[in-house]
């Protein structure tokens, strides 16, 4: 997944933001892109476009945390629904298994997963405030689709 680079709507009108300098930092965040670009009912989508402050608890400071993507939908019933959407491995949102012995790649996944879980913590606290939805991603629901055709 360290695959990066422009991403180039096909409908700018629907981007929020500035639909020319559109980055995407992994294959897995492209593919989310297209499928918000190319959906009828996604009205509106950003990438990291909204800013959460959270607090880490490695170093206890406030950090900002620029979330994946923001996307507004029409539902069936004609309601617009705005989410707040993370793009992870499903590995990674999980708390890594303890090993018998500590070793540095443990501290490191426990370091990040406890960050991660702040920042995702911090972006529901948002949402709920807000009337929105806050999801992860994972390839479980990137690729379902691929499996069925």
């Amino acid at each position: 997944m360290a695959y990066k680079g422009k991403y180039t709507p096909k409908n700018p009108s629907k981007y929020i933001g500035n639909p020319t300098k559109v980055i995407y930092r992994s294959l897995w965040e492209r593919k989310m892109m297209n499928w918000m670009d190319n959906n009828p009912s996604v009205l509106r989508w950003g990438s990291e476009e909204t800013i959460v402050m959270y607090v880490s608890p490695v170093d206890g400071k406030r950090h900002r945390y620029y979330v994946d993507f923001i996307m507004e939908v029409q539902n069936k019933n004609k309601e617009i629904q705005t989410f707040l959407i993370e793009v992870k491995p499903k590995k990674q949102t999980k708390p890594p298994v303890k090993p018998k012995k500590k070793t540095k790649t443990f501290i490191n996944e426990a370091k990040t997963y406890s960050v991660n879980k702040a920042k995702w913590d911090a972006a529901e606290r948002v949402c709920e405030s807000r009337g929105w939805k806050f999801m992860i991603v994972t390839e479980d629901t990137l690729f379902k689709k691929d499996a069925n055709g």
